[in-house]
Parts: C-alpha cells; structure tokens; sequence
C-alpha cells in the first residue's frame, strides 16, 4: 500500500519556464553592465524589472562576486527572530510550501525580515547544503543593497512578488539559482514586514511557484490579522488595573575578536554607542575563557585554563582585578562575577561564529570569517584547546562536506595550503582538463620531495 499521508511536494513539477533571451545573452548584458557600459544593446534582451535592479545595484556599487554580509551572531539571530512578528507564522509557512518531506523536496524556502536578513531557512537537505557556498544562511542580508538582484531583495525593493531566473543574478555566484519571493505586509499598516523566498532549479520559477508562493504570503498576513482580533479581545476581558511595568533597556552586545589575532579586541555596542579596545594578551585569554564558559568557573579550574596545570587561584586573582577595572570602564555589566567566575552577559567571540557557520553549512562564509587561529601567541591550555579544536573542526567539515570551490579556497590559507590530503581530494574532484590540475601536482611533489 502506498503511504500518502504526508502529500505529494508541490516542487515535484518539472515544468521548465520560457526565458525571454539565452542565458548566453544575458549573461553577456550582464558582463557589459558591471564594467560599466549601460547603454550596450543586449541589455534590451533583458527583461525591465531585472535591468532596472541590475543597474540600481551598479549604481550602488554592489559587488558582482563576493558573500553576504553577516548581520547576526547565533545568539543575536534566535532573539531577532523570536521578536520577530512572523516568528509564529512559520509553521504555516512549511504546511504550505514544505507539506510533504521537507528535507526531499527540491527546494529551498527561506523567510526574511524587511531588512532581507533571512531568519529562517529550511528545505531540501542537499540543496541547503549547495546553497549556503554561496551565503544563503540564516543571519544573511539578501537586500538588493547588499547583494544586488535576487528574488528576495528585489521583492522587498519593489513591494511585489519577483522571480529571477539563474544569470538574471547580479551576483555570479548565485547565477546557478533560481528564486521566487514575495514580500509579507502588515495586515493593518501595509508596511512590509517581511518576505518569503522559494530557491532551487526551474521548478522555483514556474507559474505555479509564483502563484503558491503569493498565496502563502496572503495567508500569512490573514493569520497575523486574526490573531491580533484575538489578541485584543483577551486584552479586553483583563482587568485595567495592572501594575505597569518599567520598560527595560536593551542590554548591550559585546563581541570579542580572537582570530589571528595576538591582542584580542572587544567590542561594545548600545544605547547608540560603540567602544572597542585591545585587551592585553593575559586579558584577552581570561576572557576568552568566561565567554567560552558561559555555566562559569571556578577560580581552580580557570587557573589552569589560563596558567597551566598544577596552578593556584592566587595566581589569577591580581589579574582579574585588573581586569574587573577595565571592563568596568567599558560596561559594567561585563564586569566578572565570582563563586564561579562567570560573566553577566553573553559576550560572542568570532571563533564561535566561524563554529556556528560551519554548523549551519555556510562553508564558504566561515572559510571567510575565519581570519587566523585563535589568539595565535597564547600557550594558554584553554585557548590552545580551542585554537586546535577550531581547526580541526575546520579541516574535517573542508574535507566530508565543502565543494570544489571552497576547498581550494581553503587549500590557499596557512591552514590548509601544506595538507597533502586536502591537495589530493581537489585533485580528485576537480574535472580531467581543469588548468587548475597542474598547479595542485606541482604543490603536491614539493610536499611529497620535502
């Protein structure tokens, strides 16, 4: 018997859309565009809604190769989206979109804020995968500013459902996709709250996905409607008595930069303001080590994080007092508290970032964000675990999980550029008459000789 409770995928169409010019024209237009000739005569073969996006972006001076800009930290990303108000619209959006198994469905369906940060991407497992070399990850901004032409960015832009077919991309990486997005209005205002994006191959772009992708918006913004009707109605039965509560200041956001670096640098951001200072390499190690600790430590276990084995807390407490008043002076509220030593607030390092991207399966980002081993002076125990940890963690995921492209980028940083094994699988994976074999052999005998 043939189980059909979970319905067919409505990405299972195999229906290819007619494009109005050859990828090979548009590809061309597109070309003769970012090197600044707008007048050239294939940019008629375009179609107007994409030309006028393509040449917004120029203007902008977009770049037309190049990441997404990561706007959100881990920690940063699960409070903008719990806040956000499509936060409880989202099982909806994969009833709709993702009925069947979501992981097998062919697509990509992302949900952004009215930024175009995507906060939520889910789908097909493998095209997840390929998508995030090119930086379609949650915490990702996909406005046009950002990224130039894509369906997402572009839908926000002009307040209107788009579709962009492969080299109709500004940005080359990209051009192997195919997107439809629409944008989400707030019921009562009809400011754009958010947007919803189909990614994958032709099927994301045919007639059906526009119109289903439609839908699925207008659905969203009926539900957010009823549940505000309802909302308020509670709110009328309650008592008009309550108490009211002072409102509460945002806490501020501290991020610490440890990689490649041999003094640490914090930064501090709230109320509007920004401080950033160097911390003293003993600084920098402790911590890196409350911030990487976040239960807390007690004053034995991070004396030997932070001096070595067989050390005594006497040693670390002159050191935290020193450092209790520097970061007293930066926020109060990252001052150290005791019994354990812990820290009040979460600080985010970019080495746990570099982890979270990797996690996430944006390969290519965290190979970018991964600017150097952790604090690379320190022969703190502590920072060397993570240091070393970092770095195999990188290693393993460059080898089991990154194309082609990422692994020869990371085959060109100090980590990776004298790892035999990591030389031979881009052989391995790189086609027969690729011009890139010959260097990869020569790099390999020299290995090999020394």
């Amino acid at each position: 018997m043939v189980d059909r409770s979970r319905g067919p995928s409505p990405w299972s169409s195999s229906r290819d859309p007619s494009p109005e010019a050859s990828r090979l024209i548009i590809a061309r237009a597109h070309d003769e565009l970012v090197a600044g000739n707008l007048d050239d005569h294939r940019l008629e073969h375009v179609r107007p809604v994409v030309r006028a996006s393509w040449q917004r972006a120029w203007r902008d001076r977009v770049g037309a190769e190049g990441l997404p800009p990561l706007e959100f930290t881990a920690e940063a990303l699960e409070a903008h989206r719990s806040e956000h108000p499509l936060a409880h619209t989202i099982e909806l959006i994969r009833t709709l979109l993702l009925p069947g198994a979501a992981e097998d469905s062919g697509v990509v369906v992302a949900v952004g804020d009215h930024a175009g940060r995507l906060l939520w991407v889910e789908g097909d497992l493998r095209q997840r995968m390929l998508s995030g070399e090119m930086g379609f990850v949650e915490g990702a901004n996909w406005s046009e500013e950002s990224i130039g032409t894509s369906a997402p960015g572009t839908a926000l832009t002009l307040g209107e459902s788009v579709q962009i077919r492969q080299s109709e991309h500004y940005n080359r990486l990209v051009q192997p996709w195919s997107c439809t997005a629409a944008p989400v209005f707030d019921p009562e205002t009809r400011r754009i709250l958010g947007v919803i994006d189909v990614t994958g191959g032709d099927e994301a772009v045919t007639p059906q996905a526009q119109m289903l992708v439609d839908a699925t918006a207008r659905a969203v913004e009926s539900e957010l409607l009823v549940s505000r009707l309802r909302a308020r109605a509670e709110s009328a039965r309650t008592t008009a008595s309550a108490p009211r509560r002072a409102v509460r200041e945002a806490p501020p956001r501290a991020t610490l930069q440890v990689l490649g670096r041999d003094r640490a640098r914090l930064d501090v951001a709230g109320d509007g303001d920004e401080i950033i200072i160097e911390l003293s390499a003993r600084h920098a190690e402790i911590l890196l080590m409350l911030a990487t600790h976040r239960q807390g430590l007690s004053a034995e276990r991070l004396a030997e994080l932070v001096y070595g084995e067989g050390s005594t807390p006497d040693t670390l407490r002159p050191e935290m007092v020193r450092l209790r008043k520097v970061l007293e002076r930066v926020s109060p509220e990252l001052v150290p508290q005791s019994r354990p030593y812990r820290l009040p607030m979460v600080v985010e390092t970019d080495a746990q970032n570099v982890l979270s991207l990797l996690d996430r399966g944006a390969h290519r980002v965290a190979l970018s964000a991964y600017r150097g081993p952790v604090l690379p002076d320190s022969d703190a125990p502590g920072v060397v675990d993570l240091r070393e940890g970092l770095r195999g963690i990188l290693r393993e995921t460059m080898l089991t999980e990154a194309s082609v492209e990422v692994l020869l980028a990371y085959a060109e940083i100090p980590e990776g550029s004298s790892d035999a094994e990591v030389l031979r699988l881009c052989l391995e994976m790189l086609p027969a008459r690729s011009p890139r074999r010959a260097g990869l052999v020569a790099r390999i005998e020299k290995l090999d000789a020394s």
